[in-house]
């Protein structure tokens, strides 16, 4: 069952305060991008998702094979580039942001093993949503006004 996430802004400049169910996370922008660097960007918090996803993903797999998976580290990095430089994008022209990911697993698994737990890392539920199609409707509603 996937919770509601609420963003709130704060008075500080990009500082945001995000519940998710009892979950209390903040966001914030560098300081070098005028914020006070209070927490991990909007990029930051979508490549930990990502990365956990990828992480719970394999976990789970090498648990149903009964694999001697011990552990999983998986490093992201966010950056922009040229579409021109791109091999596999349709568009050539702008920029397309890219995701770098370093994955590895610790345990006594076969190469045949790794590799398989990176296949299916490719699977995982926000690495399919972030490859597929979106579609992000927004709507206004009324913003709640104490009452006096």
């Amino acid at each position: 069952m996937t919770r509601s996430v609420c963003v709130r802004s704060r008075p500080v400049k990009f500082f945001q305060n995000i519940s998710i169910g009892h979950h209390m996370l903040q966001a914030d922008e560098p300081t070098e991008a005028g914020g006070k660097d209070a927490g991990p960007n909007p990029y930051e918090l979508l490549m930990a998702a990502l990365g956990a996803c990828k992480s719970m993903t394999v976990r789970m797999y090498a648990e149903q094979k009964h694999w001697p998976l011990q552990g999983v580290q998986v490093t992201l990095t966010h950056d922009k580039i040229h579409a021109a430089d791109c091999v596999d994008c349709e568009n050539k022209v702008g920029l397309v942001d890219r995701i770098a990911v370093e994955i590895s697993f610790a345990g006594e698994l076969t190469d045949e093993q790794r590799n398989r737990l990176l296949e299916i890392s490719e699977k995982c539920p926000v690495h399919r949503t972030l490859t597929s199609q979106v579609q992000i409707e927004s709507k206004m509603v009324r913003a709640n006004t104490p009452s006096r």
